[in-house]
C-alpha cells in the first residue's frame, strides 16, 4: 500500500501533486472509497461523517473530483458477507480515511477483516487525516489516547510505518498543537515523530518516505535534542 499521511487532507498544490503521482492517474479517472469511522469516537460524530461525506468538511478529501465514490464503513463489515465488500476495496484506487480517533479507527481496521487485506493491496493509496494518519504508526504518543474504544495497548497503532506523527502543528484554534507540545509528545516516543502543520503530508512508497510541504514540520529523531525541521 502507498501511503499519503496528512494533517488536514489535500490542502494546497504540492500535495495534490503527491496524490495525483501516487495514483499514477489524474483524480478524475481514480475510484476511492472513504472511511469516516474514526470520527463516531468523538461527540457529534455522526454530524462530522457526513460533512466528511459530502465535501463539507474542513480537511477536502472527498470533493477533489474522483471518478467515482463510495463509502466504506468499517464497523459494518463484520456483519456482512466478505465478498460484498472486499471487492470494491479490492477495485479501489484510493482509501480515504478521515480524521477522529485513531486508536478506535485502528480497533475497527483490525476487527472488520481490513487489516487482513491490507497486504495485498500494493497499489492501493490510503490517504489519511490527522487520526487517519496517526493510525498508521508504531505509536500515537499518549496525547492521541481518547480512551474508545479502552485498550491494554497503550498507545500503539498499525506500525504500518516506522514514525509518529503530531498533526495541526500550531494551528490557530488547537493551542495544545504548539510545537512545545510535540517537543513534549516526541520525547516520550520510542520511535521518530514527525511535527507537521496542515499545508504538510507525508508521502510513503515502500521503504521511501518524503515530507511534501508548503508550510512548516519537524522530524524529531530518538535521542536528546535530535531533530530537522523545514
Amino acid at each position: 500500500m502507498k501511503l499519503l499521511l496528512t494533517s488536514a487532507g489535500i490542502k494546497n498544490t504540492s500535495i495534490r501533486d503527491a496524490l495525483v503521482d501516487l495514483l499514477g492517474k489524474p483524480i478524475a479517472q481514480s475510484n476511492a472509497l472513504c472511511i469516516p469511522t474514526a470520527i463516531y469516537a468523538f461527540p457529534g460524530g455522526a454530524g462530522s461523517a457526513w460533512k466528511l461525506i459530502s465535501g463539507r468538511a474542513a480537511s477536502p478529501l472527498c470533493e477533489l473530483g474522483w471518478k467515482s465514490l463510495g463509502v466504506l464503513e468499517l464497523t459494518a463489515l463484520p456483519s456482512i458477507d466478505r465478498a460484498h465488500w472486499t471487492t470494491a476495496v479490492e477495485e479501489t484506487d484510493a482509501l480515504l480515511a478521515g480524521g477522529g480517533d485513531p486508536l478506535y479507527l485502528g480497533y475497527w481496521i483490525q476487527q472488520s477483516g481490513l487489516a487482513d487485506l491490507i497486504p495485498s493491496l500494493r497499489e492501493t493509496v490510503w490517504v489519511g487525516v490527522s487520526g487517519g494518519s496517526l493510525v498508521m504508526g508504531p505509536h500515537v504518543g499518549e496525547e492521541f489516547v481518547y480512551g474508545s474504544p479502552p485498550t491494554t495497548c497503550g498507545d500503539r497503532a498499525l506500525g504500518l510505518v516506522d514514525f509518529a506523527m503530531f498533526p495541526h502543528l500550531d494551528h490557530e484554534a488547537m493551542p495544545d498543537h504548539s510545537m512545545a507540545n510535540a517537543e513534549r509528545w516526541a520525547g516520550s516516543l520510542p520511535v521518530p515523530g514527525y511535527a507537521i502543520d496542515d499545508e504538510t503530508a507525508i508521502k510513503v512508497v515502500g521503504s521511501t518516505v518524503e515530507v511534501v510541504s508548503e508550510g512548516h514540520w519537524e522530524l524529531f529523531n530518538p535521542g536528546p535534542n535530535a531533530s530537522e525541521s523545514a
